[in-house]
């Protein structure tokens, strides 16, 4: 197409200033109304900068939040009570607005990222994408034991593949879309009921540019280690500290945490216990500059993030060149391959206790691997998170699935 393509973008949820997925809907309309016509459908958030002062280059059509439902936060946030009257207002604009001669080339539905909401899409003559589609991970069975203290909103998982099964709406969201893109694989086993027609794997995260190259020499024996997280027990803080008690006596590894949340006073008395607490420091919440300088000042980044959706802090670090120890779960099982860092089972935490030392030994032992590893992070990021990358192949998909749905209205002519 030698005109920029006409993109009818949906997110409800769409904010520079916030955190999550509104912040990543924000960077994706952001980026693509530099290369597309972009129109927007969103909501105006009590006590938030509205998009159409955010995003000066994109036609954005903003509804208002119900007051009343913005003060409830988290339930807002989980919930989002809020996007039944989106998906109405949505249907009926364009019933509106396609009547009267208005034309899009796609449609794509960026937020919410949770499976579990229809979209306003279905049923009108525009392709669509929905996605990238994240969570509905479940607990590995080993780890329940330990976790108990999690909210009473992760039951909505069970929900979730339920409605996906027996819903129509929802299924027929996913089936009738032209392409829906998951954080990771595990997002195409999880929508296999609803029956997409296309899947494709793209991280919701991305970043600007890869931090300067930093010579890392070190020696055999050493490692500097750094997790940085919200403390809670899926992030793998606990099953790090336990590794840590692990190693050989020979080697010198060092652990610092960035991070606060419940997790932290447990895991600071399992190093006691443990007798590690001299090589583990934590520092509690740190500002964004302190946590750029642990990047450039670590060895390797270890986050065993075991219910792990996508995992911003996994591009930070292969951003800045660290070799990431991880689980091969979730989002940083799909991220993290060979040619960037160590992947381990996450079965129960004994396990993965064990495992985790083992592959803190290699990268301390083995030089070469983690320089090799460490070269790979960032060709890793660049090649999979780096934003202008991102847009460059979604505009390509906009285009293959435009000109598709365009020669089989044809042919059905």
């Amino acid at each position: 197409m030698s005109n920029p393509i006409k993109l009818l973008a949906v997110a409800p949820y769409c904010d520079g200033t916030d955190v999550g997925e509104a912040w990543c809907a924000h960077q994706w309309i952001s980026h693509l109304s530099e290369v597309a016509d972009v129109t927007l459908l969103t909501l105006k958030r009590p006590g938030c900068p509205p998009a159409s002062e955010q995003l000066p280059g994109t036609n954005v059509i903003e509804w208002d939040e119900r007051a009343a439902l913005a003060r409830f936060e988290r339930l807002n946030s989980m919930l989002k009570p809020a996007y039944i009257s989106f998906y109405l207002r949505a249907r009926q604009w364009l019933t509106t607005e396609l009547s009267r001669g208005r034309t899009f080339d796609i449609a794509h539905q960026f937020s919410p990222i949770a499976l579990r909401y229809p979209t306003p899409l279905t049923g009108f003559p525009i392709p669509y994408l929905i996605g990238p589609l994240g969570g509905s991970l479940d607990t590995p069975a080993g780890f329940l034991g330990e976790c108990q203290s999690a909210a009473w909103y992760t039951r909505l998982r069970r929900l979730d593949r339920w409605r996906l099964k027996r819903d129509r709406l929802l299924k027929n969201s996913y089936s009738e879309a032209a392409a829906v893109l998951g954080v990771a694989p595990y997002v195409e086993a999880l929508l296999a009921p609803a029956g997409p027609q296309r899947f494709e794997v793209i991280s919701e995260l991305g970043i600007e540019n890869l931090a300067a190259p930093r010579c890392r020499p070190g020696k055999p024996g050493t490692l500097r280690l750094i997790h940085v997280g919200r403390g809670v027990r899926t992030k793998g803080l606990r099953d790090a500290v336990r590794a840590m008690a692990r190693l050989p006596e020979t080697l010198d590894v060092r652990l610092k945490v960035a991070g606060r949340g419940e997790e932290l006073s447990i895991c600071q008395l399992e190093a006691e216990r443990l007798g590690v607490g001299q090589r583990i420091q934590f520092l509690g919440q740190v500002p964004r500059s302190d946590v750029e300088t642990l990047y450039r000042e670590a060895d390797a980044f270890l986050f065993p993030s075991f219910r792990e959706p996508s995992g911003s802090v996994i591009f930070e670090a292969l951003r800045h060149g660290l070799p990431v120890i991880t689980t091969n779960r979730g989002g940083p099982g799909y991220v993290v391959d060979d040619s960037c860092g160590i992947s381990v089972d996450a079965h129960s935490p004994e396990q993965l206790a064990n495992d985790l030392a083992g592959a803190i030994t290699t990268l301390a032992l083995d030089l070469e691997h983690r320089n090799r590893l460490s070269a790979g992070a960032r060709k890793r990021v660049e090649q999979i998170g780096l934003w202008a990358n991102k847009i460059d192949w979604l505009i390509g998909l906009y285009g293959e699935l435009a000109n598709q749905d365009q020669l089989i209205f044809q042919e059905a002519v």
